[in-house]
Order: structure tokens, then C-alpha cells, then sequence
């Protein structure tokens, strides 16, 4: 999921956190995976990154350090401070930087998306074509998404652990059975899609689309 500053925090990054939204959904965040070593799920994703790669919304970064570990050049990028410090400590190199605001054209061959980071800003279509002008020639963006049957809702959002409740950001869920029409609203189409059982997640390789449209906003 997409965090303000303060996420990862004291208070935050220790014990339970959730994800509340405008209308009514609570999520459970596991923070304790995101903050330990990558998992077979995040394995599977990175067993297709073989050359540059993006981690947007990175988090205490595991899946750069993993890749930076097997000796592929890795970039995590995060919003929070405090994020990207604990993504360096570990090994990775990581900016404290937004996907927005981030420079040098198209220069990954992969971008990645994973632990819900696809509704950063709250508009996935808005983002994956960010994504997509980033991209080399050939490259892809591989991404976690919520169950079938979420479709997508576009949402405010805060985040609600031991330290209390944070301000509320634009958020947005995207599930499974709405990957493709998001995807190709982006100039992208989905290229492979695959459900880690043990980990209940639902994953996809997205590649650029044949046919080349202006960007739009699915509602």
C-alpha cells in the first residue's frame, strides 16, 4: 500500500497495522513481511527482473536489497524518511522520492508494484502509465493486486496502528478482474498472471500494449 511519512515509524512498523478507508474497508497490513527478507511470493516476481529495475514505493526495501543481492543494478524509491533509511541499512539503494518526480526517461526494464502499491495516488491508470514511460523497450512492470472480485474503487485512505491514527492520502484498490482494463487504459496489456496460494496473492507480468492510446482515468 501506498504510506504517508510516518509509516514506518515507531509505533508503526511494530505489531498490528491496518488500512482504513472513506468507505468503510479495513485491511490488514503485514508489516512484519514487508520489513523481513523477500519471500517465495516476492521471489517468484524477481526471478523475471534480469536487468534494471524500479521498486516504486518500496518500503524498508527487501525486494531491492534481494535483487542488489543477486547482482542486478535495483532502485527503491518511498516517500517516507524513514522507509528508505531502513531500505539503505540493508544493503539497497533507495531515494526518498516519488514516482512523479523521479528523472532519466526510459531506463528500467522492470518496474515493480507489490504490496498493493498499484493505488498509489489513487489512480492506477494514472501510475501505470508513469510506469510505462519508464520503461526500456521490451521491459515490463510486474504487480501485486487485490482479490478477483475487488474491481477497482478509488478511495481515500489512512493508516491506523499502535501510534494512533495518520492522515488521510488518495488511495485505490485494484483488483484482479480489473488488471486488464486498467492496464490496457495505460498503453498496457497483461502479458501473464499467476496466484501464490500460500500467500493468498495474486500477481502479473503487464507489458507494453500494441496499440498506443492517450492516457485516461477508468472509473
Amino acid at each position: 500500500m501506498t504510506q504517508p511519512e510516518a509509516f514506518f515509524e515507531p509505533g508503526f512498523a511494530e505489531g498490528r497495522a491496518q488500512l482504513h478507508t472513506r468507505d468503510g474497508g479495513i485491511w490488514e497490513l503485514p508489516v512484519p513481511r514487508w520489513s523481513a527478507d523477500a519471500g517465495p511470493g516476492d521471489l517468484r516476481l524477481l526471478a523475471r527482473c534480469s536487468g534494471a529495475t524500479l521498486d516504486v514505493g518500496c518500503g524498508p526495501g527487501r525486494m531491492a536489497a534481494a535483487l542488489s543481492g543477486r547482482g542486478v543494478r535495483a532502485l527503491g524509491v518511498d516517500v517516507s524518511p524513514s522507509a528508505v533509511a531502513m531500505a539503505r541499512s540493508r544493503g539497497a539503494t533507495a531515494l526518498n522520492r516519488d514516482i512523479f518526480s523521479l528523472g532519466g526517461g526510459r531506463r528500467w526494464q522492470h518496474i515493480l508494484l507489490v504490496d498493493g502499491n498499484v493505488g498509489i495516488g489513487g489512480d492506477p491508470v494514472r501510475l501505470l502509465w508513469r510506469c510505462r514511460d519508464l520503461l526500456l523497450p521490451g521491459g515490463t512492470v510486474l504487480v501485486d493486486v487485490a482479490a478477483p472480485g475487488e474491481g477497482l474503487r478509488v478511495t481515500t485512505a489512512r493508516l491506523v496502528g499502535a501510534a494512533g491514527a495518520g492522515g488521510w492520502f488518495a488511495w485505490a484498490v485494484l483488483g484482479f478482474d480489473a488488471l486488464e482494463v486498467v492496464a490496457a487504459a495505460a498503453g498496457l496489456r497483461v502479458a501473464e498472471t499467476w496466484f501464490i496460494e500460500d500467500e493468498q496473492r495474486w500477481q502479473a507480468e503487464l507489458v507494453h500494449a500494441d496499440a498506443w492510446a492517450a492516457p485516461g482515468r477508468v472509473a
